[in-house]
């Protein structure tokens, strides 16, 4: 069993979050929430999810797996304005989630989840922590996607800088310490991303609301930030670039 009722833009941001990097995707319903794991399918991104039952207008459930075409998910709620309530039932004779908005009802053919891998979360022991706005970052990266496909993160001690360097021109955002929300390192780390997967995992994250990033060297970063009002989180893990010598 599975009915609920949510605000169009949670749901909204739940689809932000996984769809950069799948397609399809295995939601894992309890009686608390909702949540996901998946890998993109050049395995260089990983997305974890939780989203609780509070977050929900609504929310009876019982203990199911739904595999969900985040593609037409998407679509339907492109239907859907800011303030909608969005009802979502999943029919058991049908094998349907059925999602209503307003007079609208579209019935959503679901995907066997049995070939569905179950990704692991690996545990990394990253030394460096920094929390900063949203609104700071995404500035950098929107300046670094104009020059490069990657980009270089740097903490030390005292600041958090963004590097991105194309064939004539280069990007630099330098936050020092009293501008950040939190710093916490006691060695400087650096590594290499591609920006088109970093600026889609800071793309559901809005102005002033914070985002954690934990970094090593040539290590894989991890992405943290709160979504659906601060009842849902959100951690992604990004492969670095190795530089070629």
């Amino acid at each position: 069993m599975f009915n609920a009722k949510v605000k169009s833009e949670v749901l909204k941001g739940i689809i932000d979050v996984t769809s950069p990097l799948v397609n399809e995707a295995k939601f894992n319903i309890t009686p608390k929430g909702i949540s996901l794991r998946a890998v993109d399918p050049a395995h260089v991104a990983m997305v974890d999810l939780t989203v609780k039952d509070k977050a929900f207008e609504e929310f009876k459930a019982t203990e199911m797996e739904l595999g969900i075409d985040m593609d037409k998910l998407a679509g339907i709620m492109r239907l859907s304005t800011s303030g909608d309530m969005v009802s979502l039932d999943y029919d058991e004779d049908t094998n349907r989630l059925v999602v209503k908005i307003g007079n609208l009802v579209r019935k959503m053919g679901l995907i066997d989840t049995a070939g569905m891998p179950d990704p692991k979360m690996p545990n990394l022991n990253l030394p460096a922590k920094v929390v900063l706005k949203a609104s700071e970052l995404s500035q950098g990266v929107r300046a670094s996607e104009a020059v490069s496909d990657h980009l270089a993160l740097t903490v030390n001690k005292d600041n958090f800088e963004l590097f991105a360097e194309g064939d004539t021109d280069t990007v630099n955002l330098k936050l020092p310490k009293n501008l950040l929300v939190d710093l916490n390192t006691n060695t400087k780390c650096k590594s290499l991303f591609s920006i088109d997967y970093f600026s889609n995992m800071i793309k559901p994250v809005r102005g002033e609301d914070p985002i954690t990033i934990m970094i090593g060297n040539d290590n894989p970063i991890k992405v943290e930030f709160d979504i659906a009002e601060k009842k849902g989180h959100v951690t992604y893990l990004l492969a670095p670039r190795i530089e070629s010598e």
